[in-house]
């Protein structure tokens, strides 16, 4: 466990010095906040039905998105990219740790060290002046606490999963572009999966992204009344995907070809 703490030490404090990128991303996000927040401030004015979440709780779901938008897997590993690209991916299975968990642990710092810089100013601004909301009770703040840490589990086996799969690649440009998108979209990134249609909500729900943004959101406002449910989906998640990435990993490395170098 040591070498992978190590790395996840060493990975997360070289993340922490990237603070102009931080305030950046911090800028953007705050930006497509008020955007989305203006697009659902539109959509409650026009309309008279009763929809599925409570204007006040879209305007929260909103800004806690955008607060934890690094968490989300949506960028596969660039410098694992590179190294299976030149071929160099061979010098990994060299170091004397599981190369899973090596890249599990860069996961982790990847979707942590961003996230901490971006999230804490947003937390504050959206707050003081944007209608993000406190968490309605005390089981309501721990739960979404608990199912936070499930999404960044699950997220991060999924990322790695990504990682995986570049080794079956060339370039792996097509995994980098689908795997956002795909994520983005059904995790509810772009839309609260309430507001999915009737029957693409079974589909989605049944799907690992669902834990990774929805899940928390709607715990942390109170749509959602059994986190310890929610928590056991993704942590069954986040076991299913490790499994299925240990095993395409290990098939790899059996065959694996250099064509770089």
């Amino acid at each position: 466990m040591r070498p992978y703490l190590a790395i996840l030490s060493a990975r997360f404090r070289a993340l922490l010095q990237y603070r102009a990128a931080a305030v950046a991303g911090f800028g953007t996000q705050l930006v497509w906040g008020l955007i989305r927040m203006m697009i659902f401030d539109a959509f409650y004015a026009s309309s008279a039905a009763t929809q599925p979440l409570s204007r006040e709780h879209a305007v929260t779901y909103v800004w806690l998105g955008q607060a934890l938008f690094a968490m989300l897997p949506i960028q596969v590993d660039a410098d694992v990219r590179n190294l299976v690209r030149s071929g160099s991916v061979a010098y990994e299975l060299l170091r004397p740790v599981d190369l899973y968990g090596l890249w599990y642990a860069r996961a982790l710092a990847a979707r942590t060290a961003p996230t901490i810089l971006r999230a804490v100013p947003m937390f504050v601004v959206a707050g003081i002046f944007f209608g993000l909301e406190a968490p309605p009770s005390l089981g309501a703040g721990l739960g979404w606490l608990a199912t936070l840490a499930g999404a960044l589990l699950v997220g991060c086996a999924f990322m790695t999963l990504c990682t995986v799969l570049l080794v079956w690649t060339v370039s792996g440009d097509g995994l980098a572009r689908w795997a956002p998108q795909v994520t983005y979209v059904l995790s509810g990134m772009v839309l609260p999966i309430p507001f999915f249609p009737a029957w693409a909500r079974p589909v989605v729900e049944a799907l690992p992204f669902r834990g990774m943004v929805d899940v928390p959101a709607r715990i942390y406002v109170g749509d959602i009344q059994d986190p310890l449910r929610e928590l056991g989906l993704q942590l069954g998640w986040t076991f299913a995907l490790v499994i299925l990435g240990r095993f395409l990993l290990g098939r790899a490395v059996q065959r694996l070809e250099i064509q770089g170098g």
